[in-house]
């Protein structure tokens, strides 16, 4: 067993050089021997930027996969609204074609009628 003066010395020593990564006999981080790389500030830099760009395009990709879905979605929208459309003005035909026969025979019918007023006056 070491001695505490020991102890003092290694943490003293860390404090003045600050060099975390020395561990002592101790293994006063029960990591001995592990040293964290560091990377240079370029290469940081660069693997930021190849982060950024890969983020990019993978939100790029998510935005054409949206825009995609969205156009396939509106595309179907407007081929049901042409279909209804369509359904409405043929039921509107036929309600035409209804009032329309149903007005002859009013106008007939009232002709009708008128004759026999005439008649009956004359």
């Amino acid at each position: 067993m070491k001695g505490p003066f020991l102890l003092e010395e290694l943490a003293v020593n860390m404090a003045v050089t600050g060099d975390e990564t020395e561990t002592g006999p101790a293994g006063t981080g029960g990591c001995s021997g592990y040293q964290p790389h560091k990377l240079p500030s370029s290469s940081l830099a660069q693997g930021g930027a190849m982060a950024n760009i890969q983020r990019s395009q993978h939100l790029g990709e998510d935005a054409s996969k949206r825009k995609e879905l969205r156009l396939m979605k509106n595309r179907e929208a407007a081929r049901q609204c042409r279909r209804k459309k369509k359904e409405y003005v043929k039921c509107l035909e036929n309600r035409v074609a209804v009032l329309e026969n149903q007005n002859r025979t009013l106008i007939e019918e009232l002709k009708a009628l008128k004759d026999i007023y005439q008649h009956k006056v004359d």
